[in-house]
């Protein structure tokens, strides 16, 4: 990815508003750098950091889109990554998710309670080095309008995890209202992550949400992906077994789709397996069976096509952008359709 991201200046940043750590709140701060990645399973220092970083590579992105310089964006890069972190130390605990990253999960190890306190303290670092962009020196109004945005995206997110939450209880479920969640739950960071770049790298309103535009398409190109690798990704290379979100009942968009055009027997039958308790192996076959005769992998693969399509459609109304940085993020998008992990 990003020809020339600074992973150490990246890990800087994000430490950057952690405060002096008195000794009794050390196993406190243990925690939060176990899940950053910066521990490990001994809870002893270790370099690197935990994921892909692509909300911060994105900020990045679009500050050069724009003719910025990349250490302009830090203290902003790293605030979005601790938000985007809080945020799956959080699903980790609503979706009783054991591991992450080939690791335990905060709650599995500390506990539900520990692990929330974890998630509030990584949202509030956050928040913490936004404020270190008056320091940069930019003008208060701009970092108030970035701070603002970012508040905004962190409510959309759990607009969108209440959706996700509230959907495990229904059956009527469309494909648009499937999507209105993505959007908020993993679209719209993606997207601010580019608006607020291209903004601090100074670029104007108009080409801050043309980028925000392609982040969100290729956050719903990316979900839409990642659904087709939960049902049929490799194992092998996904790290999960197949079927993994059908032994999980997860309403993702190929059963949304199946849901909606599936053939009346068929239909009825998939409702009553995803209200089954315990599936066998013989079920998820079955669930496996009727999305291939309705079509769903095809048509979530489409809908992967259409928004990465649209992704570069707005990346086409961004003038002037380094033909480096233009052909990343094109190749960002267009890439996800043959994404296998």
């Amino acid at each position: 990815m990003l020809y020339d991201f600074d992973l150490t200046a990246l890990r800087d940043a994000m430490r950057a508003p952690f405060p002096s750590i008195a000794p009794q709140l050390e196993p406190f701060y243990a925690m939060l750098e176990y899940h950053l990645g910066w521990r490990d399973e001994r809870l002893q220092p270790q370099f690197g950091a935990a994921g892909k970083l692509v909300r911060p590579r994105l900020c990045t992105l679009a500050c050069l889109a724009v003719g910025g310089q990349a250490e302009q964006v830090r203290p902003l890069a790293a605030a979005l990554q601790l938000l985007h972190e809080m945020t799956l130390v959080h699903d980790d605990i609503q979706d009783r998710s054991e591991h992450r990253r080939g690791r335990s999960t905060v709650w599995r190890r500390w506990g539900d309670a520990q692990a929330i306190n974890v998630g509030d303290a990584l949202l509030i670092l956050g928040q913490m080095a936004l404020e270190r962009l008056m320091a940069a020196g930019y003008p208060p109004k701009l970092v108030l309008d970035i701070i603002r945005a970012i508040n905004q995206t962190a409510l959309a997110i759990c607009e969108g995890q209440y959706l996700d939450l509230a959907f495990e209880e229904r059956l009527e479920l469309t494909e648009a209202d499937y999507l209105a969640m993505v959007e908020r739950k993993t679209a719209r960071l993606l997207g601010i992550s580019l608006r607020t770049g291209a903004l601090a790298g100074g670029g104007s309103a108009e080409v801050a949400i043309s980028l925000e535009e392609y982040g969100i398409a290729l956050g719903l190109a990316y979900q839409a992906q990642d659904d087709v690798l939960g049902i049929w990704g490799d194992p092998a290379v996904t790290g999960k077994p197949v079927a993994d979100d059908l032994y999980r009942r997860k309403k993702s968009l190929p059963v949304v789709h199946a849901l909606a055009h599936a053939v009346p027997e068929d239909r009825e039958r998939l409702r009553t397996l995803l209200t089954t308790a315990e599936l066998t192996d013989a079920n998820v076959q079955e669930m496996l069976d009727i999305l291939a005769r309705a079509g769903s992998r095809a048509a979530t693969e489409q809908t992967v096509s259409r928004y990465s399509r649209l992704a570069c459609d707005a990346l086409a109304k961004v003038p002037q952008c380094p033909p480096a940085v233009r052909e990343e993020l094109q190749t960002l998008a267009m890439a996800l359709e043959l994404r296998t992990s």
